[in-house]
């Protein structure tokens, strides 16, 4: 009884507003009340009325919406509702929505304060769980885009995804605008170089112009250097290959007189100094034809010391794997001739560029992300903390990797038009990856111990990423804490389980055997699971993301297809890398797609910065307030760090890492 003041939001995006009225019903503990047609929702605006109730409503507990239409069915963006109750000191209820009303169907939004299973005692929300849940699961429902590979979101196309998967009108103006940019580039480049003829290596600056970054242009200056070779595997675009050896590599077989290299090698692995990055996922991989062409692939090994001043060198380079009955293969050398070791080393960049745009990008970023979207969706309700924890998180997810399964990895998407791993290489690398999956390579405490990467000072990712991690960890337990107050609540909440085993067992198709939990028995190991899951979405993402414009926009130093088979012998000349590296009109269309899906994006949120408020209540609010202390702290110290670095690492750094990934 009395008078409720409602608000109510409506987004900004070009089309959020809605011709069509709306009603509006509140409903509490003991009661509810229809609040009649009260608004006509505009574009970016706060709507507020109040309203007199005769009926003792109680806590409030839903606001239920209908947007109704006579001949057009106009959708409304929702941002949230905020119902003050009776009187000065009336308490307020905050509803969140952040989706779109369409039809004509009612609609529930429940009170934003997180509720378990376990919390809802009295079952005051259960009826509106499990009808929330029935109907995403109609909506978000499991795809196999390629047999053996882990699961996606069913959709052919963008039009199959639930609307609110998609591109708000900002979004995607920017994408298809920077995509048509960088097509009318690609054209204009191949005009003017199509008479021309390539023959040294510095011809690549024809179609180096455009958008690229000051990183991209020390990089065309130094990438023939074995250090700046060396420190792409520290803090390159591919941070995730580099190991530290505990024993040489069975493959590594010695020709006659390479003893004083065995013994080196030796050396350096009793000190402790031997890493290696070893490119075996792609041996036997059938590699891309294109254009009647044959492209070529290699899987090489590489040898790297670090000295005492952090540099990271090359110390022996084998492009292939030993093959019974077939010569030992060659192992190239630092001494060797300049062009015959400026050969392999391309050959390792080449390679390094099909496992980190397939492996470390497209599936533990892109395709890790949408199975906890999908998870997500299918599993918690939108009242549970922990979805109320994650959905910032997967924002645009399930949108760009349908653009990336019909554009990218398509039949005739760019990978079959120029990329060498193209044409089905790249189904079947995807698929020994998947099969190689670990919980631990997506911790970084785990992975980066795993790698004896933990207190090398000269791997910028390797701090970084332990520090977010630990920020990200905090964050999560202090919202975990806040509804789980022992282990139990944790083990008794049943849609909690159901969303673990989802991801496990259903979205990566059984990974219990590669250490995924299907059940979550206690709080650390809840924490543990979803910072997992906000890392992987954010950090993890950006770590492997944004260096694509730096390192790849030279094209040398990371050629997408390689013309000519890898070197058995060693007499290489300038002439014989011109003819392995790609054409010029290869080189464009790699350019291209690295600066459109490199580049900063104008549409934008960095981590924790998101403006949606799905939590209700102070608490919630406190801990995301000190989690973005946490990360401005972090920010700032990067930034001092960077500032004494002649190359910054800034792909870890929270002002610039994405909420989700969303490009």
């Amino acid at each position: 009884m009395g008078v409720y003041r409602v608000r109510v939001s409506t987004g900004s995006s070009l089309c959020a507003g809605s011709n069509n009225p709306v009603q509006l019903w509140l409903v509490g503990q003991h009661g509810e009340a229809a609040l009649g047609t009260r608004l006509w929702p505009s574009r970016g605006k706060e709507t507020e009325f109040k309203v007199d109730v005769s009926e003792y409503l109680g806590p409030l507990l839903f606001v239920k919406m209908r947007k109704r239409h006579l001949l057009q069915d106009d959708a409304w963006f929702c941002n949230w509702v905020s119902v003050q109750g009776p009187g000065a000191s009336g308490d307020e209820f905050r509803f969140p929505c952040y989706r779109w009303v369409k039809g004509d169907g009612v609609l529930s939004l429940a009170e934003g304060t997180g509720c378990t299973l376990v919390d809802d005692l009295q079952g005051l929300f259960k009826k509106h769980r499990e009808e929330e849940l029935e109907e995403r699961r109609k909506l978000y429902r499991w795809g196999n885009w390629k047999d053996g590979l882990i699961l996606n979101v069913a959709a052919a196309s963008i039009s199959d995804l639930p609307i609110d998967e998609r591109f708000l009108e900002d979004k995607k103006i920017d994408f298809e605008a920077s995509l048509a940019k960088g097509l009318a580039e690609l054209a204009v480049k191949d005009s003017l170089n199509i008479l021309a003829c390539w023959k040294e290596l510095d011809d690549f600056s024809r179609i180096f112009w455009c958008g690229q970054s000051k990183l991209a242009g020390k990089v065309r200056e130094s990438w023939q250097e074995d250090a700046f070779f060396g420190y792409q595997f520290l803090n390159g675009a591919n941070p995730m290959l580099l190991r530290r050896s505990s024993q040489l590599p069975a493959r590594l077989v010695f020709p006659p007189g390479m003893e004083e290299l065995q013994a080196q090698l030796e050396k350096e692995l009793q000190g402790g100094t031997l890493f290696e990055a070893d490119f075996s996922l792609l041996d036997g991989i059938k590699a891309n034809v294109i254009l009647c062409s044959q492209q070529h692939l290699a899987a090489p090994l590489v040898m790297l010391k670090l000295q005492p001043d952090g540099q990271l060198l090359p110390m022996v380079i084998q492009l292939q794997l030993p093959c019974t009955g077939s010569p030992t293969p060659p192992l190239f050398l630092p001494t060797d001739p300049p062009m015959v070791w400026l050969l392999a080393k391309c050959w390792v960049r080449s390679s390094d560029f099909q496992v980190h745009e397939l492996n470390s990008h497209l599936l533990r970023g892109h395709l890790m992300a949408e199975v906890i979207a999908v998870a997500t969706m299918r599993c918690l309700p939108s009242i549970h903390p922990i979805f109320k924890l994650l959905i910032p998180h997967l924002r645009y997810t399930m949108e760009i990797n349908v653009r990336a399964r019909t554009g990218l990895v398509s039949d005739m998407g760019v990978f079959d038009q120029v990329v060498s791993s193209g044409g089905g290489g790249h189904v079947e690398l995807l698929r020994r990856a998947g099969a190689n999956l670990t919980y631990r390579s997506f911790c970084p405490p785990e992975d980066l111990a795993d790698r004896g990467l933990l207190g090398v000072k000269s791997s910028f990712y390797a701090q970084d990423a332990l520090r977010l991690w630990e920020v990200i960890y905090c964050y999560v337990e202090g919202i975990v804490s806040l509804h789980y107050k022992m282990d139990e609540a944790v083990k008794e909440d049943l849609e909690l389980q159901s969303w673990c085993r989802e991801i496990t067992e259903i979205g990566l198709q059984g990974a219990q055997d590669q250490g995924f939990p299907i059940s979550l028995q206690s709080r650390d190991q809840l924490c543990h699971f979803v910072t997992m899951c906000i890392f992987t979405c954010t950090g993890q993402h950006s770590s492997v993301h944004m260096g694509q414009l730096d390192w790849y926009s030279w094209v040398p130093n990371a050629p997408c297809t390689m013309r000519l088979p890898p070197p058995t012998t060693k007499d290489a000349t300038l002439e014989t890398v011109m003819a392995t590296l790609p054409n010029f009109h290869q080189a464009s269309l790699q350019m291209s797609i690295t600066w459109q899906l490199g580049r900063r994006q104008p549409v934008m949120v960095a981590l924790g910065q998101h403006e949606e408020e799905y939590f209700g209540g102070p608490e919630p609010k406190a801990v995301l307030n000190k989690f973005r202390k946490e990360l401005a702290a972090l920010d700032k110290e990067i930034e001092i760090r960077n500032a004494k670095l002649d190359l910054p690492y800034e792909y870890l750094r929270p002002s610039l890492v994405e909420n989700s990934v969303a490009i």
